[in-house]
């Protein structure tokens, strides 16, 4: 393995890892307070969204070449993630999907 595909494998494992803390922050705050309520579903539907986020900047990180090109193409993939998790939350779109 050369330096780069080590840096590549090493920035993955962060991102991922990164979103398995975010994961524990819902899970932390159903252990004090009543308003978090997420079910093992709520849990299982933002690691798929996490996954899908992290696999896929990956992606556009080992794939373009063109950091222009590369931070807009993230910035569309984050923008699609946000709108996704707000319609899965409270339903700003009014899809069946939608949240309460």
């Amino acid at each position: 393995m050369n330096r780069s595909s080590i840096y590549r494998n090493k920035r993955l494992a962060g991102i991922a890892l990164s979103a398995l803390l975010l994961l524990l922050v819902p899970l932390v705050a159903m252990q004090f307070t009543e308003e978090v309520n997420w079910s093992a579903g709520d849990f299982l539907a933002m690691g798929v969204l996490l996954s899908a986020l992290v696999i896929a900047v990956e992606v556009v990180l080992r794939t373009v070449r063109q950091p222009k090109h590369r931070l807009f193409l993230c910035l569309g993939i984050l923008v699609t993630f946000l709108l996704i998790w707000a319609e899965l939350a409270v339903g700003i779109i009014g899809t069946p999907f939608a949240g309460s």
